[in-house]
């Protein structure tokens, strides 16, 4: 019987000669799972590129076999490796196949733990305007779980251990067969740890952990506003066997201040002004988050007018230009005013009056609109 001359092992998985062990890995996972012949009976081309790709896998993942094959090509190599396939011990069920890749994913196989890396958590930080605009050093308390010190973590009563699981065996892991597809998941019974406590710990009830408090020192830059985050890497919750901490993030939120409101990089604030400096004009002593600043009023202003006071607002936790305080004046009418000054408000009325509409542009332009709406 005439034999045929083997394809190369790179040509059968399509890779190159430089590719890594997870890529041949990758490449023989990707033509096993489509040629094996649990997914193609009776259909005999596909049985025999599963054998080229089978036979490729084995040489190729060998440290020692490939270097063999890069230096000698099919006669370094044990040629007895391309042996009987099909469902029996060579070629494996299909669902080997997929067992080997959530073995991979999940970290199952074998009797060891597995590593969960910690929570994160989350702080809610209140800060003035002032702290949020200058940036400040807060210290903050907060809850966190640490290591029971009376069984060492492992959440058995001291002078016992845990045991191993009954239902995954240790493995911390259970299959779940469905047709051709093995799903692989946690097991419910010792939530993915491959251990059982008969016996917990008094002092955490079985959990490993306590919880205490903790003071820490954050430092928040300059500009931050409202919902901006803090990272403080590694101080959440512990990782279980070995695994690294959650970080904890701080969120910002900055109180409502009693002058000044804030929009981005701009802070906004109203003015209240006489009547008689708005109409007369003046300068007003108007606050802002450095001092006290002076704010020119041209004569005629009217209420609800804005005023730019350029580079005394916030400079962004980000960067860029520094914002603005916008000054809205409010006009506010007097109160409780002594018949006099009634009197000589009057006769200021009647003089203004007299005088046409020149001196109340708005009002004639309401007035003009309202006649023409009843018209």
């Amino acid at each position: 019987m005439t034999t045929m001359a083997k394809r190369d092992f790179y040509e059968v998985l399509g890779i190159s000669k430089t590719a890594t062990e997870a890529e041949i890995k990758k490449a023989y996972r990707r033509m096993a799972m489509k040629y094996h012949p649990d997914r193609n009976p009776d259909d005999t081309e596909a049985e025999t590129k599963f054998k080229e790709a089978k036979e490729a896998y084995e040489i190729l993942s060998d440290s020692q076999k490939r270097a063999a094959y890069d230096q000698f090509g099919h006669d370094g190599v044990d040629q007895s490796m391309g042996g009987g396939f099909g469902r029996g011990a060579g070629a494996g069920g299909f669902s080997d196949i997929f067992g080997d890749v959530f073995n991979d994913i999940f970290g199952g196989g074998g009797a060891r733990q597995q590593a969960f890396r910690g929570a994160d958590l989350r702080y809610r930080l209140e800060l003035s305007l002032e702290e949020a605009v200058a940036g400040t050093t807060a210290k903050i308390r907060i809850p966190v779980n640490i290591e029971c010190e009376t069984c060492d973590g492992s959440g058995a009563k001291k002078g016992t251990e845990p045991v191993t699981c009954t239902t995954c065996g240790g493995h911390g892991q259970v299959r779940i067969q469905q047709g051709f597809f093995t799903m692989q998941q946690a097991c419910p019974h010792c939530r993915g740890t491959g251990k059982m406590i008969k016996d917990p710990c008094p002092d955490c009830h079985g959990e490993g952990l306590v919880q205490e408090h903790k003071t820490l020192s954050v430092k928040v830059p300059a500009g931050v506003d409202t919902g901006d985050r803090i990272r403080l890497q590694g101080e959440g919750e512990p990782g279980m066997n070995g695994a690294p901490a959650g970080d904890l993030f701080v969120e910002v939120a900055v109180k409502r201040h009693d002058v000044f409101t804030r929009d981005g990089t701009n802070l906004f604030c109203d003015v209240p002004l006489g009547f008689v400096t708005a109409a007369l004009g003046g300068e007003v002593e108007v606050p802002t988050l450095e001092g006290k600043a002076s704010l020119k009023i041209p004569e005629g202003t009217q209420t609800g007018q804005q005023f730019r006071l350029r580079g005394k607002g916030v400079t962004s936790v980000r960067g860029g230009a520094t914002g603005d305080l916008m000054c809205r004046v409010i006009i506010e009418t007097p109160v409780k005013l002594s018949k006099k000054q009634k009197e000589l408000l009057q006769q200021f009325d009647d003089d203004i009056e007299g005088s046409g509409t020149k001196h109340s542009p708005k009002r004639s332009s309401w007035l003009d609109a309202v006649k023409r709406f009843f018209e």
